[in-house]
C-alpha cells in the first residue's frame, strides 16, 4: 500500500506559551506548511489582537479555530500518538528522533491515529511530567545555542512533515490506544504494584516510570491495553482470594 503523511491528523499543542506573538507566529508557520489544527494549554496571555497581527490574514482561520484548554489531560485525551519537542536530552527521557526521522515515523502513524506534537513554554520547555504523556520525543539539532524561538521550532518540524505529505512510502501502522486509555492502565498498574509491595520506598514512581518506558518503546493498541488491565484485575482477584483463604486457615 502506498501512503503519504496525513497533515490533517496532526495537531500542534502549545503548553503555557508566554507571549501572544509566539502563538500568532506559530499559526503562521503552520499555515506555511499545511497544518491547520492548534491547541493552546493554559496560555499566560491570549491577547487576540497581537496574535492575529503575527498570524496575518493567511493564518487567521487557524487562530479562529484554535482550541483553548486549562490542563494537559483535556488537551491530549483524544490523541492516540503524542510527540514531545525538547531541547534537553537527559537520561530520564525517551530516545529522540530528529525532525526528519519523526516525519518518516509519522508517515504511517497519521493514517489511523490523531497525532499531537507538544511544545513547552518558551523559558522552560517540557517537564518530565509532560514527557510521560509522550510516545516519543523530537529534538532539533543546533550549533552552540540550543534554544529556538517557539515558532522557529514549529516550522522546522512542520517542514519535514510537509515534505512527507506528498512522498509515498510502503509502511502501515495500526490505530493505537488513546492517551486516556494508557493513563488508566498506568494508574491500574500503579495500584497493583503498591498492593504487592513492588516499589522503591525512596521513589514511589520509580518502577512505574520504567514500565512507562517499556510500553512506549513499541506503542500499543487499545485492545492490548484491555489485555494488560484484564491481567491486572486477575492478579488483584487472586491476591484478595489468597488473603481471605489465609484468614480462614488462621481462624480455623
Amino acid at each position: 500500500m502506498s501512503d503519504t503523511l496525513i497533515l490533517d491528523n496532526i495537531t500542534i499543542v502549545l503548553k503555557k506559551p508566554r507571549f501572544p506573538e509566539n502563538i500568532g507566529a506559530t499559526a503562521r508557520a503552520m499555515s506555511n506548511m499545511g497544518l491547520s489544527h492548534l491547541t493552546v494549554v493554559m496560555p499566560e496571555n491570549y491577547e487576540l489582537e497581537k496574535i492575529y497581527k503575527m498570524a496575518t490574514h493567511k493564518a487567521a482561520h487557524i487562530v479562529d479555530n484554535a482550541v483553548i484548554v486549562s490542563n494537559m489531560e483535556d488537551a491530549l485525551c483524544d490523541f492516540t500518538y503524542v510527540i514531545g519537542s525538547s531541547a534537553r536530552m537527559g537520561k530520564q527521557r525517551l530516545e529522540f528522533d530528529s525532525p526528519e526521522e519523526l516525519a518518516e515515523k509519522l508517515t504511517a502513524v497519521t493514517h489511523n491515529n490523531k497525532t499531537a506534537i507538544l511544545f513547552g513554554p518558551e523559558d522552560r520547555g517540557l517537564t518530565n511530567e509532560d514527557i510521560r504523556y509522550c510516545h516519543s520525543l523530537v529534538h532539533i539539532p543546533t550549533a552552540q545555542f540550543s534554544s529556538l524561538n517557539l515558532s522557529q521550532a514549529v516550522i522546522v518540524i512542520a517542514y519535514e512533515l510537509f515534505k512527507k505529505s506528498f512522498v509515498p512510502t510502503e509502511i502501515f501502522t495500526p490505530k493505537l490506544a488513546k492517551v486516556i486509555e494508557l493513563e488508566g492502565m498506568y494508574n491500574h498498574l500503579k495500584d497493583i504494584l503498591e498492593k504487592i509491595k513492588f516499589e522503591n520506598p525512596q521513589n514511589a514512581d520509580y518502577w512505574l516510570n520504567r514500565f512507562r518506558k517499556f510500553f512506549t518503546r513499541v506503542p500499543i493498541r487499545a485492545k492490548e491495553v484491555k489485555l494488560v488491565r484484564g491481567m491486572l484485575k486477575q492478579i488483584n482477584r487472586y491476591g484478595e482470594k489468597r488473603y481471605q483463604d489465609g484468614l480462614k486457615d488462621k481462624n480455623s
